[in-house]
């Protein structure tokens, strides 16, 4: 590792790559919040603006690998600067994949009629989102933080939306109408989006706590 003006340099760039990161999650945490409105609402011009941000989004993440791998052959980096270039590279990926699930969640627009003909199926996809938004917050906040505690508390979070969607699928198999075939995949489309959304959060959550403590026993969260 160097010192001086090149080091200094090299810190510069590992606090940039942090707030890109940040600004990303932000970018995802939009579209989001717009699916969240295609779901209960059938907000058809939410959704063509979350499927227009995901270009965006996949722009930076090419930007941040990129951003990560020149840091890479810039210096030698110590143990904890190497997690976080490594952690943003983890944590990048997963913000795409959820920027790119916030789309097939947005396929409720087209089918809100069909899905809202059915009240509890409806109010549990709209739970299910309120849920996946929590938690993925959870997840930005932790990184923006680098907090341990929120990091923390994404490891156990995934009991109530396994509750939802289990309680999704039963209110699916009941169904008793001739079109229960279509609203059935319709709502487990959206519900299987809105619960790898979460998975995300944690694997992101499982990704700072990695990164402030060191140890690898976090990363199982990342075995899917």
């Amino acid at each position: 590792m160097s010192s001086g003006p090149a080091r200094r340099a090299f810190a510069h760039g590992l606090e940039d790559l942090r707030l890109q990161v940040e600004l990303m999650a932000m970018r995802v945490d939009q579209a989001l919040e717009r699916m969240r409105a295609v779901i209960e609402d059938g907000d058809h011009a939410a959704a063509t603006l979350v499927i227009a941000a995901d270009n965006e989004i996949d722009a930076s993440n090419v930007d941040l690998m990129e951003r990560c791998h020149e840091l890479l052959s810039r210096e030698q980096p110590v143990a904890g600067d190497l997690r976080l270039i490594v952690g943003a590279l983890r944590v990048t990926a997963e913000l795409e994949r959820v920027g790119d699930l916030a789309i097939r969640g947005t396929k409720a627009a087209e089918a809100h009629e069909l899905l809202a003909s059915e009240p509890v199926v409806h109010d549990l996809l709209v739970s299910m989102a309120n849920r996946a938004i929590t938690e993925f917050r959870v997840a930005e906040r932790a990184w923006a933080t680098c907090d341990l505690g929120l990091a923390t508390e994404l490891n156990s979070g995934g009991e109530e939306m396994a509750l939802l969607a289990d309680r999704l699928v039963t209110e699916l198999i009941g169904l008793r109408r001739r079109d229960a075939p279509e609203l059935a995949i319709r709502a487990v489309t959206v519900g299987r989006s809105l619960d790898r959304i979460a998975d995300h959060a944690r694997v992101i959550g499982a990704r700072v706590r990695y990164l402030i403590t060191g140890d690898s026993e976090h990363l199982a969260a990342e075995v899917r």
